[in-house]
């Protein structure tokens, strides 16, 4: 199978960097496949599964990602979010902490930026207990 360049970066790091031969991104409109070759575009990201298939690997790799961009052009595929994880690396104490709090702010706050803001940190927060929980020990 033909093969791309990727790239994964966030807020804090490089999440992968290196040769992939197809990624599925989770986007407003559902989820999207990438292959070689594929047109350039953008498209936002939304918290859910990302899911790899890179060159020599039986299974696809996994990961839980928040939102973001991805743009792809001649060849090479970048995405720029503000945070991804493996499944062995979310703590799931830290992110049911997380969600609930968001809940709270919810609860508490009036202004539409705010409110906004909470509903992103609990769909962060459930994606990542979703994904540990679904992959984190496999």
């Amino acid at each position: 199978m033909e093969v791309f360049n990727l790239h994964i970066l966030t807020a804090t790091k490089t999440f992968y960097e290196g040769k992939c031969e197809s990624i599925v991104i989770p986007t407003p409109e559902g989820r999207y496949g990438i292959q070689a070759n594929h047109q350039d575009m953008m498209a936002a990201i939304i918290p859910g599964k990302l899911e790899l298939t890179i060159p020599g690997e039986k299974k696809k790799k996994i990961a839980a990602i928040s939102t973001g961009v991805a743009i792809v052009e001649d060849n090479d595929v970048q995405i720029l979010s503000e945070s991804a994880e493996w499944p062995e690396e979310i703590d799931i104490v830290r992110a049911e902490q997380a969600a609930k709090e968001a809940e709270e702010e919810l609860k508490n706050d009036t202004s539409s930026r705010q409110i906004l803001s909470a509903e992103a940190k609990i769909a962060r927060a459930l994606n990542r207990l979703r994904i540990k929980k679904e992959f984190g020990d496999k």
